[in-house]
């Protein structure tokens, strides 16, 4: 005969049982006393054997089946419990001596669990160990812990749960709890105006919001800075401070997504915390056919990850560019995701700070004006009938936020001097307006001027029929080196608009630094932004970032995730073709074309 633990669910009744092929047995009484405390008188049994082989971990039970089938009830209700002491009977055993012998040395516990810890106490005073009582007593060592743990609570609370005045799990969240709680906890309980929180409700109490479980971190406890404290069980253990919780969990979740990316998953999603994953909205899609991964982050920091999925919407678009593929026809790749990375707003006051600046620089290159002038003429233009843009913000904070632009006064100054020189009120745009006299009359002012002040002109009228958001406007910025720090910085206007998490925690990384982005990749767009302007700012203790330029407004404009952004692959096709023209080295004019002088454009004489 030999003693151990098995798990209640691997076992069935012996025929050798009195109690075989007879209804289940009434369990009321015992039950309550197992579903708290678990099965402490040993059960005999038998090991299973099939085919003549012994089948491991699995038993037939010949005395117990009333403690089995009270421990089966307790768990189909959903309570945990430990495995049951066993004692494996070989044949010619004597089964009786064996059961009498150990009800006598389990006789000797105490009725209840209190007053098992006062029994233990005094044994480990005497210098037994845990270990040691759990042999004597044939219990698991999980059992005993439970039991001395009790030592955290104050008399009084050890006293209430002896009475049975508070339940299990209410002692459970209690050993959370330190002394000051306790006493605090006692106070309401005597308190006839207050309400005792009891149960889960008392974690949440302790915690103040929302307990985290240990088992959710995705990084290493080993490593954790912060203070882990364990429940009475010695089974679960919670985070005493939610925010470096989770500024190591954002880390984490940083970390984990980089790794889905260098596994060759097209696009990783971090879910906002809180955010559902519903897979019902999705459709289940390879890596290889452009199935992306979403990262659902829990409100209590559990991270589930979902591989492989698409929206409906993109899932349409990858089968139907795999079917071309597969039909041997060339065509735009699938996107990666059915949004786009900016907002309609957002875009328009892209395009138009960038226009601004491209224009206001034009205005001090009237050769390159020039030969966007002549551009328009011979290919046309969605503006070619001699109409400026008309600069249509769709919001009143992108038009106030272009309107304080220092590229918009440049531009302005510069049309007043051009207006001068034609004799004309400086009011509005110079293109487009019905004059007295008409071009004739304009044309023959132009022929009194000089060459410099007729491509002062030029310059000002492309600048005004330029088209925002157009493949020109990069390509000139590409060519003329923009430097948009000079004629834009950070306003309320560009915050407000941000909708991207995932964008503005690329811009955070920018100006903080990855460390910093890392651990609040799942925060809600308005804290990363709030932390943004800290930086851009100086606020509080956050150093300050001078003359930075989101990548959405540099020359040549990028994106921050693999999204479509119309500028920026307006900028990669233009790209080339600039490359092209600096190839086949300086442009060239017809003889006797005065073009002023212009640091980007060195015109020679043809041969």
């Amino acid at each position: 005969m030999k003693l151990a633990f098995a798990d209640p669910r691997n076992m069935t009744i012996s025929r050798l049982n009195m109690h075989h092929g007879q209804p289940e047995p009434d369990t009321a009484d015992i039950g309550p006393s197992i579903r708290q405390r678990g099965v402490l008188l040993t059960l005999l049994v038998l090991e299973t054997v099939k085919d003549g082989a012994v089948v491991p971990g699995h038993f037939e039970i010949v005395a117990g089946a009333r403690r089995w089938y009270a421990a089966m009830a307790a768990i189909a209700a959903g309570i945990d419990i430990d495995p049951l002491p066993i004692a494996i009977l070989a044949p010619g055993d004597d089964a009786a001596a064996i059961e009498a012998s150990l009800i006598e040395n389990l006789g000797r516990l105490p009725p209840d669990e209190v007053s098992c810890w006062e029994t233990f106490a005094k044994l480990i005073k005497a210098g037994r160990s845990p270990e040691q009582i759990a042999a004597t007593f044939h219990m698991t060592d999980a059992v005993v812990r439970r039991t001395l743990a009790l030592g955290n609570l104050l008399p009084r609370v050890r006293g209430l749960y002896r009475r049975e005045a508070i339940d299990v799990a209410t002692v459970r969240s209690l050993t959370l709890a330190t002394k000051g709680q306790q006493k605090e906890w006692l106070a309401m309980l005597d308190d006839p105006e207050r309400r005792a929180p009891t149960g889960a409700q008392l974690k949440t109490w302790l915690f103040g919001g929302a307990s985290i479980p240990a088992k959710h971190a995705l990084f290493s406890l080993d490593d954790y800075p912060g203070q882990i404290i364990a429940d009475l069980f010695g089974e679960d253990s919670y985070f005493t401070d939610p925010n470096l919780f989770w500024t190591c969990q954002n880390q984490a979740i940083a970390a984990k997504r980089e790794a889905l990316l260098a596994q060759g998953w097209g696009a990783v999603e971090v879910l906002e915390t809180g955010q559902p994953f519903y897979s019902w909205k999705h459709e289940q899609v390879s890596k290889a056919k452009g199935g992306k991964v979403f990262l659902e982050v829990s409100s209590r920091g559990e991270v589930s990850v979902h591989e492989g999925f698409l929206t409906a919407k993109e899932a349409r678009r990858a089968h139907a560019a795999a079917a071309k593929a597969a039909r041997g026809e060339e065509g735009e790749a699938a996107p990666t995701s059915d949004r786009a990375e900016v907002t309609s707003a957002q875009q328009s006051y892209i395009d138009l700070h960038r226009h601004a600046a491209v224009r206001a620089v034009l205005t001090d290159h009237p050769g390159v004006a020039l030969r966007l002038l002549i551009a328009h003429a011979l290919a046309g233009s969605p503006l070619w009938r001699v109409e400026p843009d008309p600069r249509r913000a769709g919001a009143e904070a992108v038009s106030a936020s272009l309107e304080a632009a220092p590229a918009e006064a440049a531009f302005r100054a510069k049309r007043a001097a051009a207006a001068a020189l034609l004799g004309l009120e400086a009011s509005g745009d110079l293109a487009g307006q019905r004059r007295e006299g008409g071009a004739a009359a304009i044309f023959a002012k132009l022929l009194s001027l000089s060459d410099a002040d007729v491509l002062a002109i030029a310059a000002v009228v492309i600048g005004e029929t330029l088209a925002a958001g157009s493949a020109e406007v990069e390509a000139a910025g590409l060519f003329l080196k923009v430097d948009m720090g000079a004629f834009w910085s950070p306003d309320q206007a560009f915050f407000d608009l941000i909708r991207d998490r995932e964008a503005v925690n690329a811009m955070l990384k920018e100006v903080g630094g990855k460390k910093v982005a890392d651990g609040n990749v799942s925060e809600k767009v308005k804290t990363q932004k709030a932390i943004l302007r800290d930086f851009l700012e100086g606020t509080g203790d956050r150093p300050k970032v001078a003359k930075w330029t989101p990548k959405w407004l540099t020359f040549p404009a990028q994106a921050y995730t693999r999204r479509a952004f119309a500028t920026a692959r307006k900028s990669k096709a233009v790209a080339p073709l600039l490359r092209r023209v600096r190839a086949l080295g300086e442009p060239v004019v017809a003889p006797g074309v005065a073009l002023a002088a212009d640091p980007n454009l060195a015109i020679v004489a043809a041969e």
